[in-house]
C-alpha cells in the first residue's frame, strides 16, 4: 500500500512511484499548501517551463484557520479550463500522440467542478486508464501522520524535485530549451503515448 496526495496531472516522479505499487491510498485529510501540485502542473510550451494552476476559493481566508484540501473550491469565474485546455492544445497539438489521447481529455475541461479533489481524481482516472495501470484507490478518512507503508505524499510539494538522474525522452521544444525533467505526466505521455508505461 502506497500513500499519495491526489494531484492535478501530477508530475513524473509521483506516476513512476503509482505503476511501482500494489495499492493507492490517496490522503483525504491534508491541509492545503500552496506550491504543490495539488492545483498545479507544468508543461512544456514554445518558450519554455509553463505553469496551468487552478485558482481555489479559500472561504477561511485571512481567519488564519488551517483549510483542508478536500474542502477547497475551484474557482471556475476565473474560467481555468479554457485557459489550460487552449494551453494543452498550443503545446501539444504536434505531438506524437496528442490527437490519440484529446477526445478522452476533453471531458475534464467541460465539466463543471465544485471541490478541487474531484478534479484531481478525474486527472488520477484519466491518467490510469491513458497508461493502462489497473491499480484500485482508496482514500484515508483521518489524517495519516506517520505511515508504516510507502508514504510518497512529499512528491506533491514543488520544490522537492526527485534528486536521482531521470532518463531523458524526446520533448516538443528541447531543440530550444533543452530537456525539462519531471513535468506534469501529460508531457510524457503526449510524445510517448503507450511507451510511457515503460519509461515510468
Amino acid at each position: 500500500m502506497s500513500l499519495f496526495i491526489p494531484s492535478y496531472f501530477g508530475p513524473i516522479s509521483e506516476y513512476s512511484e503509482i505503476i511501482k505499487s500494489d495499492s493507492i491510498v490517496f490522503e483525504m485529510e491534508d491541509n492545503f499548501q500552496k506550491q504543490s501540485y495539488r492545483n498545479r502542473c507544468y508543461i512544456y510550451n514554445s518558450n519554455g517551463k509553463q505553469l496551468l494552476n487552478i485558482p481555489v476559493i479559500d472561504k477561511n481566508k485571512g481567519n488564519n484557520q488551517r483549510k483542508k484540501t478536500k474542502d477547497l473550491l475551484v474557482d471556475n469565474d476565473a474560467l481555468w479550463q479554457d485557459h489550460h485546455l487552449k494551453s494543452l492544445q498550443t503545446a501539444y497539438r504536434t505531438s506524437p500522440f496528442y490527437e490519440f489521447y484529446e477526445d478522452d481529455l476533453l471531458p475534464i475541461f467541460n465539466k463543471k467542478y465544485t471541490f478541487l479533489q474531484d478534479v484531481n481524481i478525474d486527472t488520477f482516472l484519466f491518467i490510469s486508464d491513458a497508461l493502462q495501470i489497473s491499480q484500485q484507490y482508496s482514500k484515508t478518512e483521518e489524517y495519516v501522520v506517520e505511515s508504516t507503508e510507502k508514504d510518497f505524499r512529499e512528491l506533491s510539494n514543488v520544490k522537492n524535485q526527485p534528486k536521482k538522474l531521470v532518463e531523458k525522452y524526446i520533448q516538443m521544444f528541447d531543440d530550444k530549451h533543452g530537456f525539462i525533467p519531471n513535468l506534469s505526466i501529460l508531457d510524457l505521455l503526449f510524445m510517448e503515448g503507450p511507451n510511457a508505461i515503460s519509461y515510468l
